[in-house]
């Protein structure tokens, strides 16, 4: 009795912070919850990561603070000063990182938003997707700064970053010279716009697919077994890219086939002719004039004269990309039937094996 007595007003503010302490942590959980459903409703599938970072921070944030105000009371007057200070240092961390997430996730949804709102429109939203990059990382960079501005020893280099010029010369210093170049590639492809969002590119012979993401350093493209390829944007700036997408979509696909030196010209010809003309893909792309002339929809010609082949090629086009390597797909096998049932043979390797007796078994 003596001792409750005595530290009477010290539990009773201990009882108060816990209290406290419980009542914002629940607060904070109920928030959390009701910014998750109504996330979800308005961005159905979008992660809620963020939400659950600043949900962490505000409950460590409630904890840590609780505890040194609980610890004021027991510590030394000496330790008080330095505890108060501790405690305006944790604040203004928590509530700097805080307000950090807060922005970084308003902005990333409005970016989102108007982002969905220009590809339903069908306008171009490379741009939009790239300066979402910019200023998300202006964010966080701002956020980090303010919380360097907490630690005395630090606040000069945060005054300086956050100056101006600052900021360029911090970037310059701490960043490597490849992160430069993406970052400037990225730059690059933006404004030039070699490609955009949702084009579809071929980096490769092996790297085709749809551009899907260009950040400030990579650019990623899903090809075609749905696998995503990353690529530097110095790299991809670098490369001689195709893009069926810009400009024209129509696409001139090149069907070669080889035949043996007996198999007629003439019928191979007008085999390759006749099947890629009958495709529903097939697109007549001559002009008036040749139609007039009467030229074919699909030319063909002997383009080669190989060591045991002839090669036919015949210039079939499509409406894109997509079209013209189903058409391909397609002729192949039915010329194929073709040949076999007109007789024009398509040559495979011989090899010729000559036998040599040894000499004592040919005296024997």
């Amino acid at each position: 009795m003596d001792f409750l007595q005595q530290y009477k007003q010290e539990i009773i503010f201990s009882i108060v912070i816990l209290v406290a302490i419980l009542l914002l942590r629940l607060l904070t959980n109920k928030l959390h919850k009701w910014l998750v459903k109504e996330k979800q409703r308005k961005f159905p599938g979008d992660p809620q990561k963020p939400l659950n970072v600043l949900k962490r921070i505000l409950n460590t944030l409630w904890v840590v603070l609780g505890l040194m105000a609980i610890a004021y009371l027991i510590v030394d007057e000496n330790s008080q000063n330095t505890l108060a200070d501790d405690f305006k240092t944790v604040l203004h961390i928590g509530v700097v990182l805080s307000l950090t997430v807060i922005a970084a996730t308003t902005a990333n949804m409005w970016f989102k938003y108007d982002i969905k709102k220009k590809i339903e429109n069908k306008h171009d939203p490379t741009s939009f997707q790239f300066l979402r990059y910019v200023v998300l990382v202006s964010i966080y960079f701002g956020g980090l700064m303010l919380c360097l501005l907490a630690f005395p020893s630090l606040k000069g280099v945060a005054q300086t970053a956050l100056g101006g010029a600052g900021v360029i010369a911090l970037i310059v210093g701490v960043a490597s010279q490849e992160a430069l170049s993406n970052l400037v590639g990225g730059l690059f492809i933006i404004a030039f716009k070699p490609f955009r969002i949702g084009d579809l590119v071929k980096v490769t012979d092996t790297m085709i697919g749809r551009v899907t993401d260009i950040t400030l350093r990579h650019t990623v493209i899903r090809n075609f077994e749905n696998k995503m390829i990353v690529i530097p944007n110095a790299v991809i700036n670098k490369e001689k890219l195709v893009n069926y997408d810009l400009d024209e979509l129509k696409c001139c696909e090149l069907i070669e086939i080889g035949i043996s030196y007996d198999s007629d010209i003439d019928m191979a010809k007008k085999i390759m002719q006749n099947e890629c003309e009958s495709h529903p893909l097939i697109l007549d792309n001559r002009t008036e004039q040749d139609k007039q002339e009467g030229k074919p929809i699909v030319k063909t010609a002997l383009t080669e004269l190989n060591d045991s082949s002839m090669t036919i090629r015949a210039w079939a086009w499509a409406s894109s990309y997509a079209d013209s390597f189903q058409l391909k797909t397609d002729v192949l096998e039915s010329i194929k039937k073709r040949f076999d049932n007109e007789g024009v043979e398509i040559p495979f390797p011989y090899r010729t094996i000559v036998m040599k007796n040894n000499k004592e078994a040919t005296k024997q």
